[in-house]
């Protein structure tokens, strides 16, 4: 079985779609229908099947098609990791290093990516900027080493590295009516809109379920993967938020009512992951233990002062 049809017949199914199957792997469309009617062909059974939905068409697996799926996923896994190995014989010196980071907490890393960079110039740091969830699929499926996440995760798949916890506050214009309280009930913000953070993102989910808990659904006015770019809506009136502390500490407090939510709390809690049945490159274990240095407990820093040097750089 050629590895480079089983790729694209992987895409297609990730996608749902021959043509960003092909933009994802730099080919023509084409070419993708050619891989997976070669992979059909060699196996001698149909993988997919094109239904038509409404304006649309779906690509709906075979009983084969799955099987292939999912062992495909852990065949390309396991010839990345192959070549990480191989290139790993050489030298720690040189290479690249893929590495998921979330937009909100993208600051946080920013210490460890500098002094990673002046120990091993040489090698590539490729960052993979998405949310937490984007990420631990990406981990799964091979496609990067390492990847900030935020907890919980499944840890029977993911090893760990905690590098921070906090708690989420309430942000709210100065003149709102949360001004001079110690702490609010999450309970207390059902009619409020909220400025949410990016679909998919594993704080979004982490939030609405703490709304559930406390009785409502949030009502969401807008969304973005920027902290600083929440805040600015806020302080334009298009609803409150709720944002890690550290994040709260950079705001202007005459500009902001910035206070604790109980019942329940909601916390931030990040780590550094990786997939825990894989290998692990000498710079991927380089990158852990500066992460622990800079940003573990008792290290060089924690994750509050860290955000804020990333403000101070700006």
């Amino acid at each position: 079985m050629e590895l480079r049809a089983l790729r694209g017949f992987v895409e297609v199914v990730r996608q749902q779609s021959f043509t960003a199957a092909a933009e994802a792997l730099f080919v023509t469309q084409p070419t993708v229908s050619k891989m997976v009617k070669a992979l059909e062909d060699e196996l001698g059974t149909p993988l997919m099947l094109r239904e038509e939905r409404g304006m649309g068409r779906r690509l709906q697996l075979t009983d084969a098609g799955r099987v292939v799926f999912e062992r495909g996923q852990d065949v390309l896994a396991a010839h990345a990791r192959l070549q990480q190995e191989l290139a790993d014989l050489e030298t720690v010196s040189r290479g690249e290093l893929s590495i998921g980071i979330p937009p909100l907490g993208g600051d946080l890393f920013i210490p460890v990516i500098g002094a990673f960079h002046q120990h091993y110039p040489d090698i590539e740091m490729k960052l993979f900027e998405t949310g937490s969830r984007a990420i631990e699929q990406a981990l799964l499926a091979g496609e990067i080493e390492l990847g900030a996440v935020l907890l919980p995760i499944d840890p029977s798949v993911l090893d760990v590295l905690p590098v921070c916890h906090y708690q989420l506050r309430l942000i709210a214009p100065r003149e709102s009516r949360w001004e001079g309280r110690a702490s609010v009930g999450l309970g207390e913000l059902r009619d409020e809109p909220f400025v949410f953070y990016g679909e998919g993102f594993a704080l979004s989910e982490l939030v609405i379920a703490a709304c559930r808990r406390a009785g409502f659904t949030p009502k969401i006015a807008g969304r973005s993967s920027q902290w600083d770019f929440i805040a600015s809506m806020v302080d334009n009136g298009v609803g409150i938020a709720l944002l890690p502390e550290p994040f709260c500490a950079r705001l202007d407090p005459k500009r902001f009512v910035i206070t604790d939510i109980r019942d329940p709390e909601i916390p931030w809690d990040l780590a550094m992951a990786w997939r825990r049945d894989s290998y692990l490159s000498h710079a991927a274990r380089r990158w852990l233990a500066l992460a622990r240095d800079i940003l573990g407990p008792g290290g060089d820093g924690d994750a509050k002062a860290a955000i804020a040097g990333g403000a101070r750089r700006k």
